[in-house]
């Protein structure tokens, strides 16, 4: 099912094409479908959303209001049972935990007579969360955007998700809402919810910065409207990159392997161990483990085409593998996994040892699981804090501090050409000169 190849035969190029090839969709239709939905729920607003929530989610009676009321919030944490909220309680104090340590403080510095410089940094005043669902249910999702945007210090977070068939949003995706301090929901999804956030309408109001993942079309209105509201990423489809040594269990690596191939058949799993013992042990387990699985048909099809597993000459190697790619998840199942933490110079999430899987970082452990796909990881983070805040920089010159740095002010901007940007330090001193001259 996985295909295995040597790193010395040209197995580098062949994982940058299958990475490269899964992203090679034809986006003009795409585009042209966005653009419009953006545009028409720009011009028409709540009117424009009620019409694609029941065109696209296909519901099957009218729906006259979007926002999700607080009695259908109070009927959700009834329905949800005892168990799941314990878990997701455990999951939400972990993410609070883990973003409180991002936080950054204002500062200021006066180390020279009459000057204080510094920066202040504020939180966004509205945010807005994209949580897909429908069909399924990602109240994973919620708790991952909501919790930072709160501990940020976000004013109000608006929530958008589109609904079931019978309208409804999923009572799990709700419960972890409430959770993590969500102020409004409303049941609408696809590329319409991007816009409305963006654009605001008469219901919703516009937000100055729109997180979290979605398909196509949100992924494309999101960086529609970009410039309009700030966003978060442009994210592809997932990925898993496993490091493993001779003595990994292969066991694990299989089900590592098979946890991410059943995101999507555009996710890619791939394994890169100096071991041949080891990738032949793992392809058996992963014949064995299939089978028991739910999405069996998605893994098949995920691993079939962009399934890869590579045999390099040792660790080093591997690594060195790793950061050309710069996966979303990148997992070292090996022998003191902490020696090759520093070797790490492009990833999403760094998973360390046997017993951090990556669903552990997806659901409980705390660090976020919005992450940069496609090769992103080179030069994006993963959603956090900073995501949500701001920062301004403040300047404050007394006369006297002004007058010993005027000369040079004045000399930089006359090279510019920009006269009025020297006659605003020079004015400022225009009567003393003219005192001293008289």
């Amino acid at each position: 099912m996985l295909k295995t190849i040597l790193l010395a035969e040209n197995g580098l190029d062949k994982l940058i094409k299958i990475m490269h090839d899964r992203n090679q969709l034809d986006l003009v239709r795409y585009k042209k479908q966005v653009r419009e939905i953006v545009e028409t729920v720009q011009a028409k607003g709540d009117k424009a959303l009620l019409a694609y929530t029941h065109k696209f989610d296909k519901i099957k009676f009218k729906i006259e209001q979007l926002p999700v009321s607080q009695l259908e919030i109070t009927e959700a944490l009834q329905f949800v049972d005892q168990k799941y909220l314990e878990a997701l309680k455990e999951a939400a104090d972990n993410i609070k935990k883990f973003h409180s340590k991002q936080k950054i403080n204002s500062w200021q510095q006066g180390d020279r007579p009459g000057v204080i410089v510094g920066q202040k940094h504020l939180a966004l005043e509205k945010v807005g969360i994209y949580v897909p669902g429908g069909r399924a249910a990602y109240p994973s999702s919620v708790l991952m955007t909501a919790l930072p945007a709160k501990v940020a210090g976000v004013e109000e977070i608006i929530m958008v998700t589109p609904p079931g068939l019978d309208g409804k949003i999923d009572p799990t995706i709700l419960a972890a809402a409430h959770l993590a301090g969500v102020d409004r929901i409303f049941k609408i999804g696809g590329a319409q919810a991007v816009a409305a956030l963006a654009y605001g309408t008469n219901t919703i109001a516009k937000v100055d910065k729109i997180v979290g993942p979605g398909n196509i079309y949100v992924s494309l209105a999101k960086q529609m409207v970009f410039g309009q509201v700030d966003i978060d990423m442009i994210a592809g489809p997932s990925e898993i990159l496993v490091i493993a040594d001779q003595n990994a269990d292969p066991k694990y690596v299989a089900a590592d392997l098979l946890s991410q191939a059943e995101h999507d058949p555009l996710a890619a799993s791939v394994l890169i161990t100096p071991s041949v013992k080891l990738a032949k042990a793992v392809e058996l387990q992963i014949e064995k483990q299939i089978s028991t699985l739910s999405r069996k048909d998605i893994i098949e099809e995920s691993l079939t085409k962009q399934g890869l597993i590579i045999i390099s000459q040792d660790l080093k190697e591997a690594v060195s593998t790793a950061n050309l790619i710069a996966p979303e998840h990148l997992v070292l199942t090996v022998a003191e996994p902490f020696n090759w933490l520093s070797e790490i110079k492009h990833a999403g999430s760094i998973f360390l040892g046997a017993y951090s899987p990556e669903p552990l970082g997806d659901y409980l452990a705390g660090p976020n699981h919005v992450l940069p796909t496609n090769g992103s990881a080179r030069y994006f983070s993963p959603l956090g804090l900073q995501d949500f805040m701001k920062t301004s920089s403040f300047i404050y010159y007394n006369k006297a501090a002004l007058a010993k740095v005027k000369d040079q002010v004045v000399t930089l901007a006359e090279r510019e050409g920009l006269t009025a940007h020297a006659n605003a330090i020079a004015v400022r001193f225009a009567d003393q000169a003219g005192e001293q001259n008289d």
